[in-house]
């Protein structure tokens, strides 16, 4: 019953945050006001004091490499196969790598694109292209050639660096801009110990190592002239289906390296497993993060158990990340590759709100586990659920939903808040209250690149709008409970997909669980569940519903299953437009299962 009244009064209070959302769209779409010159402040007023030189440089990444090399040069930098470097030499690449760059014409405000998974090659760009003076444009590698050619179109690169397993696509997105008459890419190829002798290397503009020795180690580094200045353009791949170019300022791309790199208790010389796709956020910034800790990396072209578990045992792999799907692989794996850890490895994951269970499974295999949140507008993490002791005495079911909390900023952000949009006043703080999350602070986007109406739109009344609905605990720790565009309505009541995810993930045989809306004639819409099963496991659609019903108030179970493999993003993220137009193509749900049983 209480579980009942809990979800009417999260139902109802959504229910008037959905209703003025729209009209809160209409009344806030007006031109960011930006403040006019400041008043002298003391620093100017003060006699005695300067800025120069002596006390003031951009804050910029590329410090943390020429750091590293100075300090660490002989310690281990970048780990890959058998392939193995030291910040000294990671450095020079580095410089070489840029030098490179700028023989071929590369210079300040030039985009330079990569698709490549997490190789060698893929983080020494990470510093490379900014001491070339240029922006660093990484795409999905999942992506289509079609989609490919519109944002390398509409990222108007000037060099694409493509692993030779994508090359294919990226002949074929050539093949696109072609035809419509836009200027190409110089390609620069990546090879690997295993790559294809049917490729001819000869007909590529560049062959990767072959560009590298051809740089000068004593480059001139072009430094930004302001840390405002754009180090890197991120297109937004997730569950949309039309990215948009998210740009980093080199000072947010520093300030949230080192908010990331606490937030993830991050020790000096950590050993760090690349799960996380370096294309996504920059790899939450954490290429520069690791050099700044003086870390070892350890590049992975292909994220499975048995790597990671491997990996981990070989290279004793203090530190990784991964979004809810890659801990679910773990929990899920073979015993055959899971071998026994005889350390604690420290492990964030971010993305959809993980299950609970997923969480405790993660920790009894022996990984400590810490959630954060954000989004590719605000670098990667933005907030993180602080951890108190007191809440090492909870049951583990308690401390499991204690733990899958969104929690509080980071030290890079100014607020974070749960607000009406229409009002923009905050929500009560009673973990009921439904709002959207608003971020502002030095750790969000400068903007969209080359789309001012909506970089204005995202920043109106002077927060960034992240779309995401949330509540907020009485102790300040905000819980995400879904996107706007996921929730679904039915007969008048609002349904948290996520809430209803959480119960399939407890049932034993569901390996992923993924929940949309079905139209429906009478109640609008009906929860239609996406499931994948264990191995092995054995389920049908009568038994998950009853399963659901049985811990749900009866309107939020599901009313039609479907079991299938899930789209996903290369992040992990499964792609929930794809299920809500599969879901919709499905039309009205019909039939004695959908309405005279299980709707009453």
């Amino acid at each position: 019953m209480n579980n009942i009244f809990k979800n009417m009064l999260w139902t109802r209070s959504l229910r008037h945050f959905r209703s003025t959302h729209i009209n809160s769209l209409h009344q806030s779409r007006q031109i960011l006001s930006f403040s006019k010159e400041p008043d002298r402040g003391t620093f100017e007023s003060m006699e005695g004091l300067v800025r120069c030189s002596a006390n003031s440089n951009a804050l910029s990444p590329i410090s943390f490499i020429e750091r590293a090399a100075k300090v660490c040069r002989e310690r281990t930098s970048v780990v890959y196969g058998n392939m193995k470097y030291n910040w000294g030499q990671t450095h020079q690449r580095c410089l070489k790598l840029a030098s490179a760059l700028s023989q071929l014409g590369i210079s300040r405000g030039h985009l330079v694109a990569t698709l490549a998974p997490n190789v060698p090659a893929m983080y020494e760009l990470h510093f490379a292209v900014p001491m070339a003076g240029a922006i660093l444009c990484t795409l999905n590698s999942r992506l289509d050639a079609a989609m490919v050619s519109v944002l390398l179109e509409h990222s108007q690169a000037k060099i694409l660096f493509v692993d030779y397993q994508l090359l294919e696509i990226a002949q074929e997105a050539l093949n696109l801009l072609r035809e419509r008459g836009t200027e190409l890419p110089i390609i620069v190829l990546l090879t690997d110990s295993d790559c294809s002798s049917t490729i001819d290397i000869t007909s590529m503009s560049y062959e990767y190592e072959k560009l590298v020795d051809v740089g000068h180690n004593d480059f001139n580094i072009v430094r930004p002239q302001s840390e405002w200045d754009p180090i890197s353009v991120n297109y937004t791949s997730g569950t949309t289906s039309r990215p948009k170019g998210v740009v980093y300022s080199h000072r947010g791309a520093y300030l949230n390296s080192l908010a990331t790199v606490l937030l993830f208790q991050m020790d000096l010389f950590p050993v760090y497993l690349w799960n996380v796709p370096l294309f996504h956020c920059n790899g939450w910034c954490l290429p520069w993060g690791v050099a700044a800790q003086f870390g070892t990396n350890i590049c992975l072209r292909k994220v499975s158990p048995e790597n990671i578990f491997d990996n981990i045992i070989q290279h004793k792999v203090t530190h990784m990340a991964g979004a809810p799907t890659v801990l679910n692989m773990i929990v899920n794996s073979a015993l055959i590759y899971r071998k026994p850890l005889k350390h604690k490895v420290v492990v964030m994951t971010g993305g959809s709100p993980p299950p609970p269970q997923i969480l405790s499974k993660m920790e009894e295999i022996g990984f400590s586990i810490s959630h954060l949140y954000g989004l590719t507008e605000t670098y990667g993490p933005g907030t993180f659920c602080a951890w108190r002791p007191e809440w090492d005495m909870l049951p583990p079911q308690e401390r499991s939903k204690m733990k899958s909390r969104q929690g509080v900023p980071h030290v890079g952000l100014e607020e974070i808040d749960v607000k009406d949009p229409a009002t923009m006043e905050s929500v009560v703080a009673d973990g009921k209250s439904v709002g959207e999350v608003m971020f502002r602070g030095n750790t969000v986007m400068s903007g969209y690149y080359r789309d001012l109406k909506a970089t204005k739109e995202a920043f109106r009344d002077g927060w960034f709008h992240s779309g995401d609905l949330a509540v907020k605990h009485c102790d300040g720790y905000i819980e995400v409970k879904d996107r706007l565009k996921d929730v679904i309505v039915s007969g008048g009541e609002n349904i948290s997909s996520v809430e209803v995810e959480t119960v399939l993930y407890s049932h034993p045989a569901v390996l992923e669980a993924a929940v949309v809306a079905r139209p429906d004639d009478h109640w609008g819409e009906t929860p239609c569940a996406f499931l994948k099963l264990k191995d092995g496991s054995d389920a049908n659609a009568e038994e998950i519903i009853t399963f659901c019903r049985e811990r749900l108030p009866h309107y939020m179970a599901p009313k039609t299953i479907i079991f299938q493999e899930m789209p996903k993003t290369s992040t992990g993220k499964i792609q929930k437009y794809i299920l809500r137009e599969k879901a919709k193509a499905l039309g009205s749900t019909s039939g004695p299962i959908d309405c005279e049983k299980y709707c009453s």
